[in-house]
């Protein structure tokens, strides 16, 4: 007999007995014999699943006991950062708004949609063989006084010769240019009306990199009066145009021609900055999610100055000529140095010469700003004013020395606004880079 866990099977054998299942049965004399025969197909499965189930919990219970003996002995070799700033400690680094209460667009829009206008300006321009033809343009400003003085780009009514302007109320004037400056880029234009409704200037020093800024403008010429949105993506982002270098507010707002001259605003409604679309094309080519706008403190005071005088007159000058120091140069003339800004010349009897410069002199550092290059200096000196005074760090017959200059103010340039404008005539605080091969040759002597 065979018993399985299941069901019994009864084997009877003997030399004459006869299968169970015969209709007849013998009687079985022997003393049964029992066999265990093969096992049933059943048992075997049934078998091989508990094996199974047996060695994933065996494996389970070593897979549980191998981690926590890795654990006990690993417990501070892996882990995971947790933030401990808390949102009030990060505040505190955040540049905050002085005054004012915060709007939400809608509001802000509404509050000074009406100090926006629209700028329509004609001129004459000539082609390659002389040819006179006329040209229209298109940009935007902001009212900064009720009596309407208008400021915009430069280059929105460089060479104009008629400018009108459109109030969100529709009224058109005839404006009258007062003045401006092409290395700020910055105009100041007038209408005869009266009870405008003026801006708020606010601080560019204020803005923080994500914070929230709006610009309304007339994006084409025609899409009058609209608003874009957008975040601050950079403060103090320095470009280079035509030669001329700025330090820039750079938004991802949509800035299209036609916004030039438009304001940069906060949620306050306070104008920050002074959109110039010309600076947020790239080589003509097509680019997303730049725009530019020059920061509002850095040319309050030229603003200011335009309007009472007409133009920018005591820009700091240091009276001397000068260029780009380069690795080549350095190399060539055995200087340690091969960055800031060489001294080609000084003016006889200019701030220059009185500080001390001589030529062959690298400055490297205008107060606390490095100086690479001649558009670091250039940018640097915009801060200055004629009469101001500052700290020049030089390097001079292999050591460097400080010395303090006292700017002049800067002779008025004469021309044409094109002309100033072309990078190879332009020389801005009176610097120039003649060709200097045979004067390094002569003032250098056998040095290289």
């Amino acid at each position: 007999m065979y018993n399985d866990e299941f069901k019994e099977y009864h084997y009877s054998r003997g030399e004459t007995a006869r299968d169970e299942y015969s209709p007849v049965a013998a009687p079985v004399e022997a003393s049964p014999q029992v066999e265990r025969g093969p096992a049933p197909r059943q048992g075997l499965g049934v078998k091989a699943v508990a094996l199974v189930l047996v060695c994933a919990l065996v494996s389970g219970l070593c897979g549980f006991g191998g981690a926590a003996v890795y654990g006990a002995f690993h417990t501070n070799k892996t882990s995971v950062n947790q933030a401990t700033q808390t949102a009030e400690e990060v505040a505190v680094t955040v540049k905050q708004v002085e005054s004012g209460e915060k709007m939400t667009p809608a509001q802000v829009y509404a509050s000074t949609v009406n100090s926006v206008v629209s700028i329509n300006s004609t001129g004459t321009t000539y082609n390659v063989f002389g040819q006179q033809s006329q040209s229209s343009s298109s940009g935007t400003g902001f009212v900064i006084t009720a009596d309407g003085y208008i400021v915009t780009n430069q280059h929105v009514v460089s060479g104009a010769d008629t400018v009108q302007v459109t109030l969100y109320s529709g009224q058109t004037y005839a404006a009258t240019v007062i003045g401006g400056d092409s290395d700020y880029d910055v105009a100041v234009i007038k209408i005869d009306a009266a009870d405008l409704q003026p801006v708020t200037l606010g601080s560019s020093e204020s803005v923080n990199v994500g914070d929230t800024v709006l610009a309304i403008g007339n994006p084409l010429g025609e899409l009058t009066f609209s608003m874009s949105q957008g975040i601050v993506s950079s403060v103090n982002r320095a470009i280079n145009v035509d030669g001329t270098p700025f330090n820039m507010i750079q938004v991802d707002a949509s800035i299209n021609p036609g916004n030039s001259g438009g304001p940069l605003m906060n949620l306050y409604g306070q104008v920050v900055g002074i959109v110039s679309a010309k600076y947020s094309e790239y080589s003509s080519t097509t680019v997303e999610g730049l725009g530019f706008a020059i920061p509002i403190d850095d040319v309050t005071s030229v603003i200011t100055e335009i309007m009472e005088s007409g133009a920018v007159s005591d820009k700091a000058y240091m009276a001397i000529t000068c260029g780009t120091m380069t690795a080549e140069m350095a190399a060539q003339y055995q200087y340690d140095v091969d960055t800031g800004v060489f001294v080609y010349s000084v003016v006889s009897g200019g701030a220059g010469e009185k500080a001390g410069l001589q030529m062959g002199d690298v400055i490297t550092k205008l107060n606390d700003t490095a100086i690479t290059s001649r558009t670091d200096l250039t940018a640097a000196l915009k801060s200055f004013r004629a009469g101001d005074s500052a700290t020049l760090q030089v390097y001079r017959g292999g050591s460097y020395v400080d010395v303090t200059i006292t700017f002049d103010a800067r002779p008025q340039t004469t021309g044409t606004e094109e002309q100033q404008q072309q990078p190879q005539q332009q020389y801005p605080y009176g610097y120039q880079t003649p060709g200097m091969d045979d004067f390094f040759r002569y003032f250098f002597g056998n040095r290289g």
